[in-house]
């Protein structure tokens, strides 16, 4: 093996080690009941919360996903969708933290958001609680595969083999249900907030050294003006596939490309692991400190992604002839402007992302399955013991799935993650907003909601975009839109919510309001 390898190797080797120690500090505390295992007793800090939401949140998609994208494309649509994510993460903790922080202790202390949905809308045939940890079931699974189709990215890239390919997922994806599997949410949030450190710490260097080595600002642009409509905000090269460096005239960014590529900021009212933080920071008065925090850390991270992007293209041009290739660009740049010790710390950011992400995925879709559908719809004298070991089976599985997406998928990791974002959006975006904001919301509503947002995510992006080019959107759009009107219609049109569900309403609204 190359001794810079080796090195490389270490320097990953090391911060393994550090994540996994972090996880044995929280073992006790996270097993000793579900509430723990699953929220952390909501005990989370400002930093710890702000962090770890934004870091599970985000994933490789930031270091890989959108650089490969603006190294593909330009600058047109990585700018839109990262002004969307932007926009999405200050309005979430801006007007959803804090009401959601309050209902969930109101609505009978749910500590998931299936439980939250059954006791906001008194589901006591649980019907609401089966659908949304379904959709949970579903989505996340697919986006674990993501995460670690990601670390076969990167290592692969390292080794240069693709035998070694499928080895390293699946070594990957043990690494994260080992550390995962000891420390539970409070172990996975911490480990969170370190990888978010991480991540952000990363991608700055590369993007500082980035701009030095090829030469400054100036040289940067004269050299991307070479390829038409790179730096068009309103506009799209057109890289002809196989080829280095060869592009068509472009293509304009209409409207409706625009207002879909914003769209991505509605995913976050539906994203159950954003969501959860807020459910689990130990004092509402510490919410606008943690807004401050995560969404400097986006914008920040955001921009240096997209001119990670866009330096790697000017600097070596024809060194990725596929948008999936493409993603490698973070990874190529890491190891060509750092010693190698230096090298592995700046990869584990990527490693980071993907952990971060992968280990928020399981454990969620592990409450889905233990906490939601076994104990409170079909054995509701389960014990907490049992609820547990059931997490734990669950995320085995889940694990398993994830390496069978992984495995068999050629996507790029921008597209498998754009896909479950839209359907977890869609599930769960209208709904959290009409629960928090409408008290007219009945469940028939929410039924309706949750189940047209993920139909129409699946039906849009596989049927209906195709029959013309104006409906050729991204799915998140039209399914969140058509989520809120059929929430707004089959409410209007079944009976009032009980007094009871109106009273819980409006206690939780009170303590939103109260300074505390």
């Amino acid at each position: 093996m190359d001794s810079n390898l080796m090195k490389i190797l270490i320097g990953m080797g090391i911060y393994a080690l550090f994540i996994i120690a972090v996880a044995l500090m929280f073992l006790k505390r996270s097993n000793s009941n579900a509430e723990s295992f699953f929220l952390g007793k909501r005990g989370l800090g400002p930093w710890v919360s702000a962090l770890s939401a934004e870091a599970s949140d985000m994933s490789g998609w930031l270091l890989m996903g959108l650089p490969g994208l603006a190294y593909w494309l330009g600058i047109g649509e990585a700018f839109w969708t990262a002004l969307g994510l932007a926009l999405g993460t200050w309005l979430n903790w801006k007007f959803v933290a804090r009401r959601l922080r309050f209902y969930t202790e109101t609505a009978n202390n749910s500590f998931t958001l299936p439980t939250f949905f059954s006791n906001r809308f008194h589901d006591k045939k649980h019907i609401l609680l089966i659908i949304s940890a379904l959709m949970i079931i579903i989505f996340f699974s697919v986006y674990v595969g993501a995460q670690f189709v990601t670390f076969g990215k990167l290592f692969h890239y390292l080794f240069g083999k693709p035998e070694y390919y499928s080895l390293i997922i699946i070594c990957g994806a043990a690494l994260v249900f080992f550390y995962t599997l000891l420390g539970g949410f409070l172990g996975e949030s911490f480990t969170d907030f370190v990888q978010g450190l991480l991540m952000i710490g990363a991608i700055v260097l590369v993007f500082a050294f980035g701009i030095n080595s090829s030469g400054g600002i100036d040289a940067i642009n004269a050299n991307l003006r070479n390829f038409p409509r790179f730096l068009d905000i309103f506009g799209s090269a057109s890289p002809i596939e196989g080829q280095a460096a060869a592009f068509g005239a472009g293509n304009d960014y209409t409207v409706i490309n625009i207002i879909s590529c914003l769209a991505w900021g509605l995913g976050y009212f539906g994203m159950p692991q954003v969501l959860l933080r807020f459910m689990a920071i130990k004092s509402p008065v510490r919410l606008p400190k943690a807004r401050i925090i995560a969404v400097s850390w986006c914008i920040i991270s955001l921009i240096a992604a997209v001119c990670i992007g866009l330096i790697g293209r000017a600097s070596s041009p024809g060194l990725y002839t596929s948008a999936a290739s493409a993603e490698l660009i973070f990874i190529d740049m890491a190891c060509s402007f750092f010693p190698p010790i230096i090298a592995g710390l700046v990869l584990s950011g990527i490693l980071g992302a993907s952990m971060s992400s992968a280990d928020s995925y399981m454990l969620i879709t592990s409450s889905s399955v233990a906490n939601d559908l076994l104990k409170n719809s079909i054995k509701k004298d389960l014990s907490e013991k049992s609820v547990l070991w059931m997490a734990r089976v669950t995320m085995l599985i889940v694990t398993f799935f994830g390496l069978f997406v992984a495995l068999n998928g050629s996507d790029s990791i921008f597209k498998i993650v754009s896909y479950s974002w839209a359907g977890l959006g869609a599930c769960f975006g209208p709904l959290i907003l009409f629960s928090l904001f409408w008290k007219r919301t009945t469940l028939s509503g929410a039924v309706a909601g949750m189940i047209s947002g993920g139909v129409t995510v699946v039906l849009w992006k596989h049927v209906i975009s195709k029959q013309a080019a104006i409906l050729n959107v991204y799915e998140l759009l039209p399914a969140f839109i058509i989520s809120c009107i059929l929430i707004v219609v089959v409410s209007l049109v079944s009976p009032k919510p009980s007094k009871e569900i109106e009273a819980e309403f409006e206690k939780s609204q009170k303590l939103c309001g109260a300074k505390r």
